[in-house]
């Protein structure tokens, strides 16, 4: 299976780099200012309707063919797949107004995680759940088990990802509110503007929706699934995400939410510090490409660690493979827990993944029986057990990788 990067998951250029393209999109231009004016008018009276008609098939279909005169045009697969009796549906996550389009589909509620509340969160159609972070699971669970709600409606991503290439990793916590769950795979469609730019507000992304000509939502409905005796939360989240990737032809991966934060808060800063530190002109266009080339090194890097230590954050692995420029070194160097001083999560992640590697290699025991009496005996054990943990790392490595056994370090 082919590893990706965060970069093949998230588009940061809003406009293409096709010279074609973008002279068809500034002739354009006259008509999307034109559409963003008249839809804008439209959008406020499919918002009036939607508040004043009550929830019923109806409401969904007037609702929807106005969101089609807006340009969000949607089209489903399977739709006799869509069992009523279900409480939970999951989906992968492409745009900011997800949770509004399967909803004219099906009745159904999203809950509000973060971002602004209020008329805000109401007029987004979500809802709005008075509890703590903590209490938030408990209240969700009640909300499952209780006669005559809609069905709840989670995207376990937790953040858009715009590129068609994979899934984020599947965060566990959905699973546990109520079995079984439906896996909706949803694909988004549109020309001449990328989708969902990480850090743009769903305001600015409503716009270009107003822009462009048509955005085409593909929504596929995948029969209910559920948890088997033994399947642990997360073995069961990771089941339902290789089911929607082999649905939409893509990847499951496990770069999370935190990885794309940290890769988009370097994106920001690294080209503002690059373009300060030399004068224009004292470098040439060969080096500016190095930069570049460099830098999809180090990524692709990284990713090869994160395959062997999937636990471990990116920043961390970035950290580390900035100094040593070797995949064999990083790995021992987080192993070893020589990073210091360490964050609180990435604390957590390396006990988590020292944890995996022992309950998935059972031939690693431990090199002592006996606590040694003296110092060099203990630090002697201790030595060993290193050893034995990453020669077991190393194989994972070359196993996943299929390199030659002769050929590693």
């Amino acid at each position: 299976m082919e590893s990706l990067g965060v970069e093949d998951l998230f588009n940061f250029r809003r406009f293409p780099k096709d010279p074609l393209i973008l002279l068809l999109l500034l002739l354009y231009s006259p008509v999307g200012i034109c559409l963003v004016l008249i839809r804008i008018f439209i959008g406020v009276h499919v918002f009036l309707v939607s508040c004043a008609l009550p929830e019923c098939f109806l409401r969904r279909f007037i609702v929807r063919v106005m969101c089609s005169v807006l340009g969000m045009h949607v089209r489903q697969k399977n739709p006799r797949s869509r069992d009523k009796n279900t409480k939970l549906l999951v989906c992968n996550h492409v745009t900011e107004f997800d949770h509004n389009i399967l909803s004219l589909l099906t009745p159904c509620t999203t809950p509000h995680l973060e971002g602004w509340t209020g008329f805000v969160c109401w007029a987004r159609g979500f809802m709005e759940i008075q509890a703590s972070a903590a209490s938030m699971g408990d209240t969700l669970r009640r909300y499952c088990c209780t006669d005559g709600t809609a069905p709840l409606l989670l995207f376990p991503e937790e953040t858009t990802s715009n590129r068609h290439k994979g899934l984020l990793k599947f965060s566990s916590w959905p699973f546990s509110l109520a079995e079984p769950v439906q896996p909706v795979a949803l694909h988004v469609s549109r020309p001449f503007i990328a989708l969902s730019i990480p850090e743009c507000s769903w305001l600015v992304e409503l716009m270009w929706t107003f822009f462009v000509p048509v955005t085409v939502y593909y929504v596929s409905w995948l029969p209910p699934v559920s948890r088997q005796d033994g399947e642990s939360t997360q073995e069961f989240a990771d089941k339902v995400q290789e089911l929607l990737a082999a649905e939409l032809g893509v990847v499951a991966t496990k770069i999370t939410k935190a990885d794309k934060a940290e890769h988009t808060k370097r994106k920001r800063y690294t080209a503002p510090q690059a373009q300060t530190s030399v004068r224009p002109g004292s470098i040439g266009l060969g080096f500016i490409q190095s930069l570049g080339t460099d830098e999809r090194r180090l990524a692709k890097m990284a990713q090869q660690v994160k395959d062997v230590l999937p636990h471990v954050p990116l920043s961390i692995i970035t950290k580390d493979l900035a100094k040593t420029n070797c995949v064999d070194t990083t790995i021992t160097n987080l192993l070893e827990n020589k990073e210091e001083p360490l964050e609180a999560s990435g604390t957590s992640a390396f006990s988590s993944t020292l944890s995996s590697f022992s309950s998935s290699a059972p031939t690693i025991k431990p090199a002592a029986k006996t606590f040694g009496r003296s110092p060099a005996d203990r630090h002697l054990s201790l030595q060993e057990r290193k050893e034995a943990l990453y020669n077991f790392a190393r194989r994972r490595y070359i196993e996943k990788h299929g390199l030659p056994q002769e050929d590693s370090p």
